[in-house]
């Protein structure tokens, strides 16, 4: 099974960040709502925005897989399955306010993906909030639009 990794700081401003298609249609101010923000997770069709524990920069590991990778439960406070549609084949990671433009990106063949979002550490935290050690995990492999699953829920 082939991988492509990128292990990036993405600026998490609001407590946030997006893995998204590059030409991204979904409006970012109408996705977060109670039940969002709860699950660290909101989505649009071409976006998926990744709650954090921090409105700092941020580690991000994103994975694009040929196939489901294993679940690794044990390692991850939460782990959500979720669906992006990647339509441009050009995946990009960033921050809420940071420009598109600007976003790392990844080439990758146009279509449908599961994508399973992993965090680890959420109450590593100074007491500032400030620096911490979370960390965050985003998979994609190509899979048809499912509902949002929550493998694992955070202890709150």
């Amino acid at each position: 099974m082939q991988t492509l990794v990128r292990r990036l700081d993405v600026f998490a401003d609001y407590f946030q960040f997006y893995v998204c298609d590059e030409d991204y249609q979904t409006d970012t101010g109408t996705i977060w709502d109670e039940k969002t923000t709860d699950r660290m997770l909101a989505l649009g069709a071409d976006l998926v925005a990744v709650g954090t524990a921090r409105n700092m920069d941020v580690p991000v590991a994103v994975e694009v897989h040929d196939a489901e990778p294993d679940v690794d439960l044990d390692v991850w406070d939460q782990v959500i399955d979720c669906s992006l549609y990647v339509p441009t084949g050009r995946l990009i990671v960033f921050g809420c306010t940071e420009n598109p433009n600007d976003a790392e990106r990844m080439n990758i063949v146009p279509g449908t993906y599961a994508a399973r979002v992993s965090y680890a550490r959420l109450a590593d935290l100074s007491d500032d909030g400030l620096s911490g050690e979370d960390n965050y995990r985003v998979q994609l492999w190509p899979a048809p639009l499912a509902p949002v699953n929550v493998l694992k829920r955070r202890a709150n």
